[in-house]
């Protein structure tokens, strides 16, 4: 009886009791950061892929090792959101001109090349994530498709306006603008992305697939 006199307390909390606190700890914002961080940091002074031990990226970031493997299931995953959080929003497209849309996509590939911490990640993390096929997979769907989109919806537009010709593949002419800078990027280390450089890709590509006057019929006159 003495339960029930004092509130029923042999049931559960009394009423305005704090709710009893939930087990294990909430994930830190501040710790993934400081992890991804690290990472960047241990790459941009050097790092080969396969140094980059949990144990040395705990050590670097001042956490431990418990705490990586709350948030990634190895290194690999660690790898593909060190690579995410590089990532920026794509230009706005203004569709005044293919010509001005292309100049834009371009150049912020272009800038995007010319940054240290960027050009280090991607030389050294891109191969490790390709020879991982789930994680390239992710990795082109949540963040290279959406680029790629982006450039056949320009020249898609181009082709209803008449700035492209439509006698040939979407796929290929995607490939012939942005090719020259992957190939600087991927053969001569983002080293040679001057100025201009976007502009003169996308003017001399246009030269090739702007549309042809029709040619007069030989057996007209």
């Amino acid at each position: 009886m003495k339960a029930a006199e004092d509130g029923g307390s042999a049931r559960g909390p009394r009423a305005g009791a704090p709710a009893p606190a939930r087990r294990g700890r909430p994930r830190s914002a501040a710790a993934g950061s400081a992890i991804v961080e690290a990472v960047l940091r241990l790459i941009e002074d050097g790092v080969p892929i396969g140094e980059l031990s949990i144990e040395r990226i705990a050590r670097e970031a001042g956490v431990g090792k418990a705490t990586l493997y709350r948030r990634w299931s190895g290194k690999s995953a660690l790898l593909l959101d060190v690579m995410r959080s590089l990532d920026a929003p794509d230009p706005p497209l203004l569709g005044r001109s293919v010509r001005e849309d292309l100049v834009a996509l371009l150049e912020f590939w272009r800038h995007r090349g010319l940054a240290k911490r960027s050009s280090a990640v991607l030389r050294t993390v891109v191969s490790h994530v390709e020879a991982q096929p789930e994680l390239w997979t992710e990795y082109h769907e949540t963040v290279v498709r959406a680029r790629h989109e982006a450039l056949i919806g320009v020249l898609r537009r181009g082709m209803a306006t008449g700035e492209v010709r439509t006698d040939q593949d979407l796929e290929t002419l995607a490939d012939l603008f942005v090719g020259p800078m992957l190939a600087r990027a991927l053969l001569r280390e983002w080293r040679e992305l001057p100025e201009g450089f976007a502009e003169a890709i996308v003017d001399t590509v246009l030269e090739g697939v702007r549309p042809r006057p029709a040619l007069p019929d030989a057996k007209a006159g």
